[in-house]
């Protein structure tokens, strides 16, 4: 009965392998279960609102009011501000003009802001030359101004 094959393949041989894979289907069950629960779960949590103390001799921030540039539909530029004294000027002026006179500004009004009012029909082009200048002169707060609807 030595060599019976009954008892050979109760001792490994031949009859039976171990089983070397991994069953990842419960990981993966897990994973999605997770996946849902946190899917769920994100809308309901509250950004945080963060609440600042109130100080009674606190005065608000003085803003210098912008430069507004205006480019009109044939080309022609003007420039609005308000000089030291708070009287509204407005000249017009050429892009040259427009590179001396942001210089001069940025020289006395280091952080004021600049503002491009276009026509909606100027060019595209247009707009962005006038933008590039102002940042090459050193305008470090350039906007563009639209209407609302």
């Amino acid at each position: 009965m030595a060599g019976s094959p009954v008892r050979s393949s109760m001792r490994g041989g031949r009859g039976r392998r171990a089983m070397a894979d991994i069953n990842v289907v419960p990981y993966i069950d897990v994973m999605l279960v997770l996946l849902v629960i946190f899917m769920v779960t994100a809308p309901l949590v509250a950004p945080s609102i963060v609440n600042l103390p109130t100080v009674g001799n606190a005065s608000p921030q003085q803003q210098t009011p912008p430069v507004v540039v205006n480019i009109r539909a044939d080309g022609n530029m003007s420039v609005k501000y308000k000089d030291d004294s708070g009287n509204t000027q407005q000249e017009t002026m050429t892009l040259q003009d427009l590179d001396g006179f942001v210089t001069d500004r940025e020289q006395s009004h280091p952080d004021q802001p600049v503002v491009i009012a276009a026509d909606k029909t100027v060019k595209y082009e247009a707009v962005m030359n006038v933008m590039s200048d102002l940042k090459s002169r050193g305008v470090k707060r350039v906007g563009l101004l639209v209407k609302s609807q």
